[in-house]
């Protein structure tokens, strides 16, 4: 048997949180990961959280405060806002966020124009909330790198190089900018050098830095992390948990914690069972494609049901959506592409299988989703066309595909995109009408020429501008489809996370069916249930919540105010 303080279940950002700051409360801590990697789905993720009236907001002269940041959760989420947990988030949000920087590694920064995605609704941000982690080097983990789970394989350049966002400015005007060509041939250059002793590259950027940086800390920390180590069962005595038994090197282990344990193992986007329960057009029979690690398969929700919790259902929606495309891949498989930010660039629209326009294609990838659904109603298959022409493609890239000089022949040998001298040549190709979508064109470029749009509004508020360019006059987002060839490439929806899941306090505590807290039993990061009652109000609204009550967890374990 082994005796520590607290039990930490799960290896993302909720985990690593938790984990460091119990031991820097005095606490003996111990991690398990059921899988040979760590870093969960926040080591695929951009690593982002969302902190209302942070410290490097202020410090660009950005004004904020709690009470903004709550009217604004209260006009996203209405009566599914759970204040209990809202206040203790902004309560807390920042304290979590000043450890973090002041006891580990990781670092972040403000973006100043990463507006709120819906940034006209009351107390809204137009820039600020939104914080980047810094890039790290994944050499100071040392042989822990080849343990450190990489990003999506369609998410990374070359195979192996990884991309932030503040480096995608300069792959965009590469072709055209002597600083932006130095910037990406720097990069390329260190990725060569790291693949001569490396998988991939080391240069580590999004929620691979962020895991990597409180990976390290959590080492010096003296925090082991036993791997391939899942929990079987949690152990209770007189309603409390007191630990639990782990599979490890083929033995039970039981684990005694004194403080209590924390569930951070994820959420379900890897559970189809549970998909088809809770996500409707799954329920109706309709592809989707999950883009975290499919190992997240609800562990600590089971674990955290099992010893009395419950799920907490009432939530707009049950995961963060997100439309991806399907990359081919050489062994026959595809891998999802997540489509974050090309549809709100000059020289993109989305059309339904009917060939038609069905929403505003800068809108937050969340929102797209639904809007594709309610497209696709009554039909059998949910899916939409992403279009553009030549020069946006060039310029921009598609999907997996990076712009000029790389190349699009393999991608379009192998049918992941769609490429026509004229639009009915293409409308065949899609299988959709011809005319309609030479009228869907038409009606779409003459405006968008001019930087209007006026069947959907793309590039009118700060949000759509940010993901546009911001070099493209009159209005970043827009730009006509008229030089050939065109090209088209397919879309289904996606998630990035589930939202659905435990119902907690503001303290963390998991809850029973009568609202009474379990003693000795915590859920972080996405075993617990959205703060946001499963809207998505910005970037980092899934990991600044995980960090933030990965906190309060060990803090009231350690019986500290959080």
């Amino acid at each position: 048997m082994t005796e520590i303080d607290l039990l930490v279940v799960g290896s993302g950002a909720a985990g690593f949180s938790a984990a460091l700051a119990a031991s820097h409360a005095g606490l003996s801590v111990l991690m398990v990961e059921k899988e040979p990697l760590f870093g969960g789905t926040t080591a695929y993720s951009a690593g982002v959280i969302w902190i209302p009236a942070n410290r490097h907001g202020r410090a660009l002269g950005i004004p904020d405060s709690k009470e903004d940041a709550l009217a604004y959760l209260q006009a996203e989420a209405g009566n599914r806002l759970n204040l209990e947990l809202a206040n203790a988030f902004l309560d807390n949000c920042n304290p979590a966020v000043e450890f973090i920087e002041s006891h580990t590694h990781a670092r972040y920064e403000a973006v100043p124009v990463w507006a709120d995605y819906h940034p006209t609704r009351p107390g809204a941000a137009q820039g600020g909330r939104s914080l980047l982690p810094l890039p790290f080097d994944g050499r100071r983990l040392g042989k822990r790198f080849a343990q450190l789970r990489a990003p999506i394989r369609t998410m990374m350049a070359f195979g192996g190089m990884m991309l932030g966002r503040n480096d995608l400015p300069h792959v965009f005007r590469m072709t055209r900018s002597v600083k932006s060509a130095m910037h990406v041939a720097g990069m390329t250059v260190r990725y060569g050098v790291d693949r001569l002793g490396h998988a991939r590259g080391t240069r580590l950027t999004n929620g691979n830095a962020l895991i990597a940086a409180l990976a390290l800390s959590a080492e010096e920390r003296g925090i082991e992390l036993w791997l391939e180590s899942p929990v079987v069962e949690l152990v209770q005595a007189g309603g409390t948990v007191t630990g639990a038994v782990v599979s490890r090197d083929g033995q039970r282990e039981e684990i005694r914690a004194r403080r209590g344990v924390v569930l951070a193992c994820g959420g379900f986007p890897g559970d189809d069972a549970l998909k088809q329960r809770y996500y409707g057009h799954v329920k109706a029979g309709q592809a989707h494609r999950s883009a975290p690690p499919p190992s997240n398969r609800g562990d600590g929700i089971r674990l955290g049901q099992q010893a009395g919790g419950v799920l907490a259902e009432d939530v707009a929606y049950a995961a963060a959506w997100v439309p991806v495309s399907l990359v081919p891949q050489p062994d026959g498989s595809t891998l999802p592409f997540p489509h974050f930010y090309e549809r709100g660039k000059p020289g993109y629209i989305a059309v339904d299988p009917d060939g038609r326009r069905f929403t505003n294609e800068s809108a937050s990838y969340h929102d797209f989703v639904p809007a594709m659904v309610e497209a696709c109603r009554g039909r059998p298959e949910t899916m939409s066309w992403l279009l553009c022409d030549h020069r946006a493609i060039r310029r921009y890239g598609m999907g997996a595909i990076g712009p000029a000089p790389l190349p699009l022949g393999p991608h379009l040998r192998n049918g992941y995109l769609l490429s026509a001298a004229s639009w009915p040549e293409l409308a065949k190709k899609i299988g959709v009408d011809a005319g309609v979508l030479q009228d869907t064109i038409a009606r779409f470029n003459a405006p968008a020429a001019r930087g209007e749009d006026p069947d959907f509004g793309k590039g009118t508020d700060a949000y759509h501008r940010f993901n546009g360019d911001p070099t493209h006059k009159p209005n970043p987002c827009l730009a006509p489809l008229e030089t050939g060839p065109f090209y088209a490439m397919k879309m289904i929806p996606g998630d990035i996370g589930t939202f659905l899941g435990l119902r907690t306090d503001g303290h963390a505590r998991v809850l029973d069916a009568q609202g009474r807290p379990i003693g000795g039993l915590y859920a972080a990061g996405n075993d617990m249930t959205s703060v946001m009652g499963g809207t998505y109000p910005g970037a980092g609204i899934t990991i600044g919540p995980a960090l933030t009550f990965g906190y309060i967890a060990a803090r009231h374990a350690a019986g500290l105010s959080a």
